[in-house]
């Protein structure tokens, strides 16, 4: 039997809440589930340490393998130790402390006095105002030279005193053979005579005298004033001889002679080694010749 309009309006309509509802209830269902995702999503995932990551095996530079390790990209900040912690195990790292360690005995070597240490004291001072320089060592040697009239005066004095001093004391050995007091007069005599060449700026005066000597163009000839100096004073600058009173390195006599070559003969080791050059080039040629006449005679 055919439905009547009103039967199919009602049908109709029933039809369409009935859609309405079932939309309802799915963009309901769909809020509720886009709610939760999205709470979810603001919940922040527990960070975990370094250590904790290493310990658990998690990827990155902490881990025993993962996308971080070897070539791959670089892990996320949260995997990388701060500042502070890098800094600290750079620090503490080995190879740290011992370059730190190598760096202060370094500086130990540089700057310790191993001489204080050792027990070497710095050489005393030579000439009056302390170490000089070369050019001023050249500059005694330029503004002093002796003529042959005056060598030869000053070889007669050192002649005479030489024989008389040697006469004095061959007198006293023969009378030290017949008593005591001569033999101590003889002693003091020699006593005098060591005291006189004892030097503790020898090592110095014979460094300017090497240089000096070279600056002659007598650097063959140095073996010989050296050995020539020792004999007549130690290279000791104010040696006196207790007999003639001859002084200085290279014995002047008189002593004042010195003066020629310097105000500050009396203290000024150059001074006197430029004299003494000067002596022994006016009258032997060069130091070679010098310790030739010594060796035969005694004196120069």
């Amino acid at each position: 039997m055919p439905q009547s309009h009103g039967t199919r309006r009602r049908t109709a309509s029933a039809s369409a809440r009935a859609r309405s509802e079932q939309r309802r209830g799915g963009r309901r269902r769909d809020g509720e589930r886009g709610a939760g995702s999205r709470r979810a999503a603001r919940v922040p995932a527990p960070r975990q340490s370094p250590e904790e990551l290493e310990a658990l095996g998690a990827p990155g530079p902490y881990g025993p393998s993962g996308p971080y390790g070897g070539d791959g990209p670089a892990p996320p900040d949260r995997y990388r130790p701060g500042k502070r912690r890098r800094a600290w195990r750079l620090l503490t790292h080995n190879v740290t402390i011992t370059v730190a360690a190598i760096a202060v005995l370094a500086g130990g070597v540089v700057f310790v006095d191993w001489d204080k240490v050792l027990g070497e004291a710095d050489p005393p001072k030579a000439a009056a105002g302390g170490p000089i320089s070369t050019n001023d060592m050249l500059a005694h040697l330029q503004g002093f030279d002796m003529d042959a009239v005056t060598a030869d005066s000053v070889a007669a004095a050192k002649e005479r005193a030489y024989k008389e001093h040697q006469a004095y004391m061959k007198k006293l050995k023969v009378q030290a053979e017949k008593d005591a007091a001569a033999r101590a007069k003889l002693k003091a005599e020699q006593e005098k005579e060591r005291l006189a060449k004892s030097n503790p700026s020898a090592a110095q005066n014979k460094a300017y005298g090497k240089k000096m000597n070279a600056a002659k163009g007598w650097g063959n000839c140095w073996s010989s004033l050296l050995t020539l100096w020792n004999h007549e004073s130690g290279w000791n600058e104010r040696a006196t001889n207790p007999g003639s009173g001859a002084y200085g390195i290279p014995q002047a006599l008189p002593g004042s002679k010195l003066a020629s070559a310097g105000s500050d003969w009396r203290t000024s080791s150059p001074t006197q080694i430029a004299w003494g050059l000067g002596y022994i080039k006016a009258r032997y040629h060069d130091p070679c010749g010098a310790w030739s006449w010594w060796s035969a005679h005694h004196w120069y």
